[in-house]
């Protein structure tokens, strides 16, 4: 994949993850950051990193548990190179590990 296209698909994903997270219940302090880096702040000062890294065409999570990689799969998700899991199932998984109550992100 070229890098326009990985970029252009990139950045519709992070608004729908933006939106996601803006819905999904927590009380979360998101902060934007250059080059597509978005910061998840929880109440205990933990963080969760979101980032898209251009060179590999991935995003990145760094959580508490460990970073996850993701590549698109063609079919409009995002599935981690290590075991196959969905981006919104992981991100689910690890704020809501991090956040010490069950959560479900919607895209």
């Amino acid at each position: 994949m070229d890098e326009a296209s990985f970029v252009s698909l990139a950045e519709a994903e992070w608004r729908r993850i933006e939106g996601a997270l803006e819905r999904c219940g927590l009380d979360l302090d998101l902060e934007p950051k250059a080059d597509g880096v978005l910061e998840v702040g929880f109440a205990d000062g933990s963080k969760v990193i979101i980032n898209r890294h251009l060179a590999a065409r991935e995003i990145w999570v760094a959580a508490r548990s460990g970073g996850m990689h993701f590549s698109p799969d063609g079919d409009g998700r995002w599935i981690a190179r290590r075991d196959g899991a969905e981006l919104y199932a992981a991100l689910s998984r690890v704020l809501g590990e991090q956040a010490g109550e069950a959560v479900t992100l919607v895209a």
